[in-house]
């Protein structure tokens, strides 16, 4: 069996929003937001600041520590309403020109937007604006919006961007920061998280409970699917998109995505991870010693199969935190190479032992391969590998990078093959039955990665740098 070796094994983040209208020094409380929602996005950082008259901008190419290494740029950022955003590309490439808050001058004024999600119709909608005389300075999907905002009948703004909206089709949150109110939005199918919190005298929106409690919010609610909160000096109204036919919440912000801090969709997210694990470990029992977890994101679920499986949970695999994402590198023997900087097996641990080893999710199952082989040359008897996620066989377009069948193992192989290549014992998924029995409302999840149901229509020519295809010359 010959299987492309090139790729990695977990799939790649969408974005990361933070927003604070009402609090001195707003930016740097969407600093330390932005740290909280780092795991989100890692190419690019910026944050948006408005003192009531006109909005300051800073973003740049890497980390928040590093796009915002010198501390006098937050002070170039003045004002009680800032928003923020970690971008990992989905629509578009990894360059400065594509980074967020994306900061525009209009018929009314100066505007900055952020979005986390992916727009299924932005091509189409692209290439009618240009032939309609359009110019585009980025290649990202979000950049469609504020030019839909544009075009939209003169009114209030709230007004302007429902508007806008109502062209669109896929997943979003948005940001929209005026100089005078911060306008939050989510999709009517409710694809991507965002909650609402309070603190003191201010309000806070962000795409993860995690970043209100870096900055000592309280956590008020889940902003709902379809609705719109406008931020400002007359305080916060609630208005409503038109309703979706269904609702379509991310299943894999559970998997693999959120923090396990996090209330997402309403429900702490490590709850639901030691939840996929016990089914896990019901479904895939293994006769072993230990059970282990791919750290960080797997440990959670690893937790779980070992409460369900009676089986001791030890930490088998070192992870350096200081070494680059393994999916970043052009060539394989560097990802290769990678891995074995990124994790080292805990030889005690692991020698002599029947070991099961929890993962997330197999994209291409190339880095678990490798950590597979990792595991038996510390000498252990037996490896077992199970993923608290069913086989992903199908592209997602909402925000999560797995945009061609091609790149996803599961999507021509069995999964006795993929065994085989892995180099396992045995190799358990948990099923989207039991995936769905576990979560709080298995009816407005959205499986399509899975189950190949998706929830909106979808190109047929969809893929993630299809602008870039289009519009090589833009530097």
């Amino acid at each position: 069996m010959r299987i492309h070796s090139q790729g990695h094994d977990l799939p790649r983040h969408n974005c990361g929003l933070f927003g604070v209208c009402g609090a001195e020094r707003a930016a740097d409380l969407a600093h330390l937001g932005l740290y909280a929602l780092q795991h989100r996005g890692q190419e690019s950082a910026g944050i948006a600041a408005s003192d009531g008259r006109r909005i300051s901008c800073h973003k740049g190419m890497g980390l928040v520590s590093t796009v915002f290494a010198d501390k006098a740029v937050l002070k170039s950022l003045p004002g009680r309403c800032a928003i923020g955003h970690n971008r990992y590309s989905t629509t578009g490439s990894s360059r400065l020109l594509n980074a967020q808050p994306l900061c525009v001058e209009f018929k009314c004024g100066p505007l900055a937007a952020a979005h986390n999600g992916n727009l299924v119709n932005a091509a189409a909608l692209r290439r009618a604006m240009e032939q309609d005389g359009s110019i585009f300075q980025t290649t990202s999907d979000s950049e469609i919006v504020l030019h839909l905002v544009a075009r939209a009948p003169a009114g209030p703004l709230p007004d302007m961007i429902a508007h806008a909206l109502s062209k669109v089709a896929g997943a979003y949150c948005f940001l929209f920061l005026a100089p005078d109110e911060l306008i939050a939005v989510r999709d009517s199918m409710g694809f991507r998280p965002l909650c609402l919190g309070s603190l003191g005298g201010a309000t806070v929106v962000a795409s993860e409970s995690c970043a209100l409690d870096i900055v000592g919010a309280e956590y008020v609610r889940g902003i709902e699917p379809g609705e719109m909160l406008v931020l400002g000096a007359g305080g916060m109204t609630s208005r409503r998109l038109p309703a979706a036919p269904r609702l379509a919440m991310c299943i894999f912000e559970y998997i693999y995505i959120a923090r396990p801090d996090s209330r997402i969709f309403g429900t702490m997210a490590d709850k639901v991870r030691r939840a996929f694990g016990r089914r896990l470990a019901e479904e895939h029992p293994a006769g072993a010693d230990i059970v282990i977890g791919v750290p960080d994101s797997a440990n959670t679920a690893a937790l779980g199969y070992s409460e369900a499986s009676g089986t001791r949970f030890e930490i088998g695999l070192i992870r350096s935190h200081y070494v680059g994402r393994t999916f970043i590198d052009p060539h394989q023997s560097e990802r290769d190479l990678k891995v074995h900087l990124k994790f080292n097996p805990v030889t005690g641990v692991l020698k002599g032992r029947r070991v099961v080893v929890v993962e997330d999710s197999i994209v291409r199952g190339t880095t678990l391969r490798q950590l597979v082989r990792l595991i038996r040359r510390a000498g252990a008897a037996e490896v077992h590998v199970r993923v608290g996620s069913p086989p992903i066989r199908f592209p997602c377009f909402y925000g999560v990078d797995m945009s061609t069948r091609k790149e996803l193992i599961a999507s021509s192989h069995t999964v006795d093959e993929v065994r085989e290549f892995i180099g396992a014992n045995s190799l358990g998924y948990l099923p989207v039955e039991g995936m769905l029995r576990t979560v709080p409302a298995p009816a407005d999840m959205c499986t399509a990665c899975f189950t190949g149901d998706y929830p909106t229509a979808v190109p047929e020519d969809f893929q993630k740098e299809r602008f870039d295809a289009q519009h090589a010359g833009v530097r």
